[in-house]
């Protein structure tokens, strides 16, 4: 595994967001019920230059240094400067899992919200059945705050959904 960067989205990112973000498998995590059109995509990007502070939230591309292949992508959301706090969320393409990439972006996440956004805690979302995304938040001091029982319907049955927090004191 070689080391990775957060960065900014890229007008060139285009394609690997297509990919993501019409992955049906992956809807489930964001909610998404549609597909989005490459056009929509470009003016995503085109609007990822507002501050944080405007758009209360920042998307970053994870990105392997020596490769410079884009892995997947990690949010901040509901960013909440005066109770500051932000939400978490984190995906990473089919082929590069379960080898350490979202570990490193998330714990790169961590130190910019604490040290530069000065934030006191992050939280995320998890399906209760997201083990892999259960694992990777505890490995890094989250903490399971809370249950949102029956919370997300998957087309057959409802699922709850846990709240992690990390408190940085």
């Amino acid at each position: 595994m070689s080391d990775i960067k957060l960065r900014a989205l890229e007008p060139q990112d285009i394609d690997f967001l297509y990919q993501i973000e019409n992955d049906r498998d992956l809807w489930h995590l964001s909610h998404t019920q549609q597909p989005f059109s490459a056009h929509l995509l470009r003016q995503y990007i085109a609007q990822a230059d507002q501050d944080i502070y405007t758009a209360k939230q920042f998307r970053f591309a994870i990105e392997e240094i020596i490769t410079q292949q884009l892995i997947g992508f990690i949010d901040l959301f509901d960013f909440d400067p005066k109770n500051k706090r932000a939400g978490v969320g984190i995906v990473i393409a089919t082929q590069f899992r379960k080898k350490g990439y979202g570990r490193l972006a998330l714990k790169r996440l961590m130190d910019y919200a604490f040290n530069t956004l000065y934030l006191h805690q992050l939280y995320a979302n998890i399906a209760a059945n997201n083990l892999p995304s259960l694992q990777l938040f505890e490995s890094l001091g989250f903490k399971m705050s809370g249950v949102k029982k029956d919370w997300n319907y998957n087309g057959h049955s409802f699922e709850d959904e846990l709240l992690y927090q990390y408190l940085n004191i």
